[in-house]
């Protein structure tokens, strides 16, 4: 087993498959910073806000005030960076600090893409992806490399591998694949689209798609590693990713996951790739086939990028399965949600009216959440029970400091998820100011009157 294990960690591969991977994901990376600045959300997102929700054990990233538009420079110029194989390891350092800088912020705005970048960025910190194509290996021909190690490359594929499959699996249950549960909402809503509109109102397309979607996600990875299906699965890819955007407004996701697949395409396909880049901008190619082979001794700074990337990915195997060790419905009380690539999986709409009570003499009044949220975070606060008590303790230090004392905070909130009539979702009876923020269980949270059957 373990002479089994070295002679694959020594096995070199062609690096221009490396090279193409970095250079679009530094390209995408780039224009999702400038997508986002262009649109204003800088401003909308992190300096508008008087108030913003914070992850557990990160409440002390925020948003730094003007400064915010100096992280985003920061992490566009780290990009380009990335891109151009520029000091390539400082830049990929600061990218992944900046950009999960910037994740952290605010958790209103948590999407899976952008955990997926993280993950991604923090990766491309460990591969020799600078030896091929980038400025480095030109300015240094010390650094420059024909042949990587398989495993940097295969890093990458197994790291696709696990979002799709993770996200097939997720799909496994009785609202997705019995009810088309919750595209029956949102595709019917996609009627004015030329030519497909109309199909959009179906409800065997509803259904079509669920169970496509959960077909795909599960065999798009093994489709692309296998040459002779390869073709067939790039182009599945590009439809699907094609028509997600199409009907959904998620931003660049899409097209970073077309670029990202042609990790599996073999070296030839690549090299033609760089070809047409190297004489678009004059940059000589040849220069970086130089035959040499690049080899990871077994220092100890090797052996600790090893075991780091062992333990990354055991992370990324496991974190997903957490929310096994929470009772009741996971959609409901989204206790282990995050994180685990579950995908478009829920529409959930939420009512939640907090109650400031004085408890020594027993009067109250309601708070008017417009007082302190914008529209997007009162909506994504109302169905979030983390959101709900780290408002709820927020409200409390609001007014203690006009005066108030002795304070309680209650709420009575009603939540619906998947089409279902609206629920209570909160015990209106706790005081959240007593509740702590914890990777426990919360027990306020009202169970779930319904059953999802399912992975």
């Amino acid at each position: 087993m373990e002479l089994t294990l070295n002679k694959y960690l020594q096995k070199n591969v062609e690096a221009a498959p490396l090279a193409v991977f970095r250079i679009f994901f530094g390209i995408m990376m780039l224009g999702s910073i400038i997508r986002f600045w262009a649109y204003g959300w800088i401003e909308k997102l992190y300096l508008e806000p008087q108030f913003h929700f914070s992850y557990y054990g990160f409440e002390w990233v925020k948003p730094l005030g003007m400064a915010t538009y100096v992280l985003f420079v920061l992490c566009g110029l780290s990009a380009l960076g990335i891109a151009l194989g520029y000091k390539y390891r400082i830049s990929a350092v600061v990218f992944f600090l900046s950009f999960t800088y910037i994740e952290l912020m605010d958790k209103t705005t948590y999407l899976n893409h952008y955990y997926f970048i993280s993950a991604v960025a923090f990766l491309l910190i460990f591969l020799p992806a600078n030896t091929y194509f980038s400025w480095d290996a030109k300015k240094n021909k010390a650094l420059a490399f024909q042949y990587v190690p398989k495993w940097s490359i295969d890093s990458i594929k197994l790291m696709l591998g696990i979002v799709y499959c993770y996200a097939g699996l997720a799909k496994l249950n009785s609202d997705w694949l019995l009810r088309a549960m919750p595209l029956k909402i949102w595709l019917p809503s996609k009627f004015h689209i030329p030519l497909i509109g109309d199909l959009m109102t179906k409800e065997w397309v509803h259904y079509a798609f669920s169970w496509g979607g959960a077909a795909y996600d599960l065999a798009i990875p093994f489709l692309l590693l296998w040459s002779k299906t390869r073709y067939v699965g790039f182009f599945l890819v590009v439809i699907f990713h094609v028509l997600t955007r199409v009907l959904f407004p998620i931003g660049m996701f899409p097209y970073i996951m077309i670029v990202s697949a042609l990790i599996f395409f073999d070296a030839g396909f690549h090299h033609k790739i760089l070809e047409f880049i190297s004489k678009a901008f004059k940059f000589n190619k040849k220069l970086f086939d130089n035959g040499k082979a690049l080899i990871i001794n077994k220092k100890p700074v090797n052996q600790l990028r090893y075991g780091v990337l062992l333990l990354f990915f055991a992370v990324q195997l496991l974190f997903p399965w957490r929310y096994l060790l929470y009772p009741g419905e996971l959609f409901w009380t989204e206790e282990g949600y995050r994180f685990s690539w579950r995908v478009m999986l829920v529409e959930k709409s939420g009512y939640a009216q907090f109650k400031i009570v004085d408890k020594a003499t027993g009067k109250w009044f309601y708070v008017d959440n417009t007082d302190f949220l914008t529209p997007f975070q009162e909506k994504q606060m109302a169905f979030q029970p983390d959101f709900i008590l780290e408002y709820a303790h927020y409200l409390a230090q609001h007014f203690e400091k006009d005066g108030h004392k002795n304070i309680g905070v209650y709420v009575e909130c009603y939540v619906a998820l998947n089409g279902r009539l609206s629920q209570p979702y909160i015990d209106p009876k706790v005081d959240l100011t007593q509740e702590q923020d914890s990777f426990k269980h919360k027990t306020w949270i009202v169970p779930f009157k319904d059953d999802i059957k399912g992975i």
